[in-house]
């Protein structure tokens, strides 16, 4: 293997240097090696007190082995903590001992090569409790007025900095800096009989206003003074960006294109192959991915610690750019290793960490989607999703915190949550209505899985309740 540097230039316990005495300690024939620096910094609060604080630095590692055999290439992954050159040493001989005793990997490929980027030599940027100097005063304020009007707070606000290094034996050595933050809150009345959520997405919580997110929280929770009860059917139903988020993450995250390849999800061709190229929802809707969307960025290369339909080990630095999964209704690409796209013959379209979903000419806001509403529902949330049939992508979850009646253009009163079973590629085809594009936070998968995204409301003429939820 090709080293950029010896050992004796490398001793030392910073992420580079992580990165460089791994390299330099493999044995196997290749290694790939990446270095996470992570920083959290994190405030939770219950019954209008600030309940618990911290902050919390870990590094990470993963040392991926490539060792060449008569009828292939055998690798090996290894991930653990990494604060020292000790314990990268153990994660090296974890996974050259894994590689040599694996069988030849299916989807070997030549590793990607490279040269160190501008900002390699650059130190991790780390997080603290001074990312809420403006939020929190504010909270506390918010607290006292809740406090006043009777309404309880419950909530947590989260701040990462995670900065990766990624190095190679063919010369890669790459680095990215991620900010991710959110935030929630729960209002309930004091009777805890009634409660109502708002959340978001921030980079750095300079946009985030507690006591805008206390007034929307007292707005539900008097939409909700009223009560109806609703059976289960089928309902003009207005979905926040927040819930059109939690359910186009799932359309995003099933849309690998080897089990569309062979015939296993709604991305695949009856009779074989996939749908690309296929018209699957409604003209004039785009669902993408780009590196680059302001407010989104995330990391602009392919970063892999094991492999599997979706990710291989092998594509680690590929480069990322705007990728279309679905242009102006029609399936345009799914998500593809070297090797999956070597079996479908399209092009290489790795996953990308946020998720934008627009439809051409829609103006105006979720407001403006009530307003002409007849009688119908308006959901904040939704929770619980799990995936009924593959083939349809047909889901299944309930609603969550304020399920609200919509009656000649107004918000009249608050209903029963429901169990809902639809499917996210199947609305993207009936809806009638949609509002602009906006940063949206998912509360079924943005707090630890996919928080990057962009989507507007969609009013869909018939969504299905399939029974009633006891749920709050």
């Amino acid at each position: 293997m090709t080293l950029s540097a010896n050992i004796s230039d490398i001793a030392d316990s910073s992420p580079q240097g992580l990165v460089e005495h791994a390299l330099a300690t493999s044995t196997a024939d290749d290694c790939v090696v990446i270095v996470r620096d992570a920083t959290s910094a994190n405030l939770r609060w219950a019954n209008n007190t600030l309940t618990t604080n911290g902050v919390m630095h870990a590094v990470t590692a993963t040392v991926v082995s490539f060792v060449k055999r008569a009828d292939g290439i055998a690798a090996g992954s290894v991930t653990g903590s990494a604060s020292s050159t000790e314990q990268m040493t153990a994660l090296v001989e974890g996974a050259d001992a894994a590689a040599r005793a694996g069988s030849a990997a299916e989807d070997a490929a030549e590793l990607v090569a490279g040269e160190a980027a501008p900002d390699w030599d650059l130190g991790p940027v780390h997080t603290d409790v001074h990312v809420y100097d403006a939020f929190a005063p504010a909270l506390g304020e918010a607290f006292g007025r809740a406090t006043a009007q009777d309404r309880l707070l419950y909530g947590f606000v989260n701040h990462e900095l995670t900065t990766t290094y990624l190095g190679s034996s063919t010369g890669l050595r790459l680095r990215h800096v991620q900010p991710t933050g959110h935030y929630g809150c729960t209002g309930k009345t004091a009777d805890l009989g009634t409660s109502a959520w708002v959340g978001g997405a921030t980079r750095d919580f300079t946009d985030v206003d507690a006591l805008a997110m206390d007034a929307a929280l007292a707005e539900r929770l008097g939409w909700a003074t009223r009560r109806v009860e609703l059976p289960a059917g089928r309902y003009d139903t207005i979905l926040p960006p927040a819930a059109t988020a939690d359910l186009m993450i799932d359309a995003y995250w099933y849309a690998g294109a080897r089990v569309a390849w062979e015939g296993q999800s709604v991305y695949s061709h009856r009779g074989g192959g996939t749908r690309i190229g296929e018209r699957i929802v409604a003209p004039g809707v785009d669902l993408y991915s780009d590196p680059a969307y302001p407010g989104l960025e995330c990391a602009p290369f392919n970063v892999a610690t094991s492999s599997g339909n979706e990710s291989s080990v092998f594509d680690n630095g590929l480069p990322l750019a705007r990728t279309d999964w679905i242009r102006d209704g029609e399936l345009s690409a799914l998500l593809q290793t070297r090797h999956s796209a070597a079996m479908t013959g399209q092009p290489v379209t790795p996953a990308i960490d946020n998720l934008v979903l627009s439809v051409d000419g829609a103006t105006g806001s979720i407001d403006d989607l009530v307003a002409g509403t007849e009688r119908g529902l308006l959901l904040t949330c939704l929770w619980y999703i799990r995936e009924v049939d593959p083939q349809s992508l047909l889901l299944t979850g309930l609603t969550r915190d304020g399920v609200y009646l919509v009656e000649n253009g107004e918000i009249t009163g608050a209903v029963n949550n429901f169990r809902f079973n639809e499917s996210p590629v199947d609305l993207l085809r009936r809806f009638s209505h949609a509002s602009q594009t906006v940063p949206s936070f998912s509360r079924e998968w943005g707090d630890d899985y996919f928080s990057r995204t962009a989507t507007p409301a969609l009013r869909v003429p018939d969504f299905n309740m399939s029974s009633v939820s006891q749920a709050l």
